[in-house]
């Protein structure tokens, strides 16, 4: 039986829709943006868009394209997975990049469309998939991070509105994003059926943002403070007391996401064979010059291309079930870790050029890698640390329980 999205469009064979995909980039995607990356998705904030940025952004936003299986009626692009994966295929054969991004297709828009009501979904949708509207994360607070249930940020009931006060850290782009979906507590007398899920403007009065620096040298992060903040009471998702398994819901697409799984089957830019094969040299047979680091390079290869299949087919199987599971737990922990080992690989094999940090004798490449080998440290922390993760899987995987 044909699913909602496989309907939204007239049946047409694979190739058909191939081919329309094909033509429909050549007419669309300016050849000048190859090589680019979605400025959505930047951790660095947003960046000056140009004139054929702007235009690709909105073609692909008009077409739903950005978001190619969410359901046409919110702007998404009513595609079947099938369709959906001939979709991506042809964007990487013209260098095509996705425009459309961030938390709120990462995150919210997926839990939106599950659990908001009609009126949100017809508020909120549409600019996500439209690349109109920056959203960020009101979760973890400076006593309430592995034990995000003991947070404390309060939400009052004054009849119209809820009035928040609190505090909440970690706040990625909180200085840039136009809102905030944001864990709250609404009943102190029970500590996972008294919190909601609320809508919050970053702009409304109350609302202060400072951002936090990095060991990296950038400030991606915010401590976010709510002082008599006034929220419409229509800006609670679910119902009271439902934000704890609102929230949960959340972290299992952000931690999909952050794993890295099943986007690509190659990180962006030079594979690690180039890099080494640059930096350390080739034997007479034109292989990596260092038979160890030739060796560890190919294990790396073969536990990231294992892992990316391995995500794909839960992904697949997750959508099949209805979305996605606590199996985002496994994907979170192995992506992370292997990211990880990527950039210590790249450290070592670049020698002294993989040590700058500015000045003259190192490229822009060169000084961006050291910069994400240590903002890649935090990705084992945050959306749940690995031991959080492990005790998820532990628990609701393997299915063992805590003995006293």
């Amino acid at each position: 039986m044909a699913t909602a999205a496989e309907l939204d469009r007239p049946a047409s064979s694979p190739e058909d829709f191939r081919q329309e995909v094909r033509s429909w980039l050549a007419e669309n995607f300016p050849p000048t943006l190859k090589g680019m990356d979605n400025a959505l998705a930047s951790v660095e904030g947003p960046t000056e868009e140009t004139p054929e940025m702007t235009a690709w952004r909105r073609a692909m936003g008009e077409k739903g394209w950005g978001v190619p299986t969410w359901p046409k009626e919110y702007g998404g692009g009513g595609l079947s997975r099938a369709d959906a994966r001939v979709l991506s295929q042809e964007m990487a054969r013209a260098g095509a990049w996705n425009p459309i991004g961030g938390m709120g297709v990462m995150m919210f828009g997926p839990t939106l469309l599950e659990y908001g009501n009609e009126a949100q979904k017809q508020e909120h949708i549409p600019p996500i998939a439209r690349g109109e509207i920056r959203w960020c994360q009101g979760y973890s607070e400076p006593n309430a991070g592995s034990d995000l249930a003991n947070l404390q940020t309060f939400a009052e009931d004054k009849g119209d509105h809820y009035l928040v006060n609190g505090q909440k850290t970690w706040t990625s782009g909180g200085q840039w994003a136009d809102k905030c979906f944001c864990l709250v507590r609404t009943d102190k007398s029970d500590k996972h059926r008294g919190i909601s899920f609320l809508l919050i403007d970053m702009d409304a009065p109350g609302v202060e943002v400072k951002p936090i620096r990095m060991i990296s040298g950038m400030s991606p992060f915010c401590e976010t403070f709510f002082t008599n903040v006034e929220v419409p009471k229509e800006n609670l998702v679910g119902k009271e007391g439902e934000g704890w398994t609102i929230g949960k819901r959340l972290l299992q697409h952000e931690r999909t996401n952050l794993s890295g799984g099943g986007s690509r089957l190659q990180p962006s830019g030079p594979s690690l064979a180039d890099i080494a094969k640059k930096f350390v040299g080739t034997d007479d047979e034109g292989r990596i010059a260092d038979r160890d680091l030739r060796a560890r390079i190919a294990k790396w290869e073969m536990d990231w291309r294992a892992f990316l299949l391995t995500a794909m087919r839960v992904q697949a199987e997750s959508k099949e079930a209805g979305g996605v599971s606590v199996v985002s737990s496994i994907l979170k922990t192995a992506g992370t870790k292997l990211g990880q080992e990527r950039a210590e690989l790249l450290i070592e094999i670049r020698g002294l050029q993989g040590l700058g940090w500015e000045g003259e004798g190192f490229s822009e490449g060169e000084l961006a890698s050291v910069r994400a080998w240590l903002f890649g440290k935090a990705t084992t922390i945050y959306g749940g640390s690995t031991e959080v993760q492990n005790n998820v899987i532990a628990k609701r995987i393997l299915g063992m329980l805590d003995h006293q």
